[in-house]
């Protein structure tokens, strides 16, 4: 029954993030960049985490968990640091994965002869 929670919830932020495609004039990354700021406010309001508890990886692993990851990761930073934990705290949260996102995909670039649109 998990599973279906998770795709389900997965399934639904895909589609409405389609709808929003389709019927709005918001370009690709302007969506991306709402559901990582999304992410990041339903942290800071303490909804996402009921909210992942419920969907499992169906939130965890778009961007909304993108989003709540920095976050976190300001919010430990800026308890730790102070002020300048705002600064530092969502590249310390994020490090590997942005890290591994660059890596995969300088390695793809070299494998892969990309197909340029003239």
């Amino acid at each position: 029954m998990e599973y279906i929670t998770a795709f389900t919830v997965g399934g639904l932020i895909c589609a409405l993030v389609q709808i929003l495609l389709d019927r709005t004039k918001l370009m690709p990354g302007r969506i991306m960049v709402l559901l990582v700021c999304s992410g990041a406010v339903l942290g800071f309001c303490g909804i996402y985490e009921p909210f992942q508890e419920f969907a499992g990886s169906g939130a965890s692993v778009p961007l909304l968990g993108f989003g709540n990851l920095l976050w976190q990761g300001v919010k430990e930073a800026v308890e730790e640091n102070g002020f300048i934990g705002i600064f530092m705290g969502g590249f310390k949260a994020s490090a590997v994965g942005i890290s591994a996102a660059l890596v995969f995909g300088y390695i793809a670039s070299l494998v892969f002869e990309p197909k340029m649109k003239k």
